[in-house]
């Protein structure tokens, strides 16, 4: 099997597509080799823990509605390329997400992962959800399976937000600068949104090489 990291986060919609691309390319091929882990990446590390009003954020990054409107129209289109439907007039606030990505560790404990990456996109790009409020996060998270209770004790305490915040400041320590980033085997790197056909040939070529390397002889040392 072979490693796939991916750099996220939640209110990035080209993780969201990017991540609909991939999984199209694995369910043709369920055979396919990787292993994958979800890891942290802040698209805004400042931003207060209660997040901000919609407005004010599209206000400060885009100059207002009407840039905005111009640097979104390319993600809706890809969006709906990849048969997503992105409602960004639904949503109120742009969360900090750090909490969420809290919520992603621990589903990583439970082999829970990419079920509540899932959850966590659809409840903020097509409901609206604000995804960093903690009884929001929590429904997500036993939404998927996980334990009320547990998530409760765990957001009422500061568990792994340090951890959360050291592993974003090393990706961008190492030269990481946006997402989605997609790392296999800790060696290729592969960033953004690849298209399903791209997903397609690196699966095609790695089963390949994976055959390969089974039927290659096996050297015995002389006696």
């Amino acid at each position: 099997m072979i490693k796939l990291d991916i750099l996220s986060d939640p209110i990035c919609p080209w993780c969201h597509i990017g991540k609909a691309h991939l999984f199209r390319a694995l369910q043709k091929r369920p055979d396919h080799p990787f292993v994958i882990e979800w890891h942290p990446f802040q698209l805004n590390p400042d931003m207060p823990a209660g997040g901000m009003e919609r407005r004010a954020y599209l206000e400060a990054k885009f100059g207002g509605k009407e840039g905005a409107v111009r640097a979104y129209a390319p993600i809706v289109e890809a969006a709906a390329d990849a048969g997503l439907e992105i409602n960004f007039e639904g949503i109120a606030r742009t969360p900090s997400t750090l909490d969420a990505h809290r919520l992603i560790h621990w589903a990583g404990l439970e082999q829970k992962q990419t079920h509540v990456v899932q959850a966590l996109f659809e409840a903020y790009f097509e409901k609206g959800r604000d995804i960093g409020d903690i009884p929001t996060l929590v429904e997500i998270g036993t939404g998927t399976g996980m334990d009320a209770e547990m998530l409760e004790r765990l957001f009422a305490g500061d568990a792994d937000r340090d951890d959360i915040a050291a592993r974003d400041a090393h990706a961008r320590a190492r030269g990481v600068t946006g997402v989605p980033t997609f790392i296999l085997a800790n060696q290729h790197v592969l960033r953004g949104a690849q298209p399903p056909e791209l997903w397609g040939q690196v699966i095609e070529e790695l089963l390949e090489q994976i055959e390969a390397a089974k039927d290659a002889p096996v050297e015995t040392p002389e006696a």
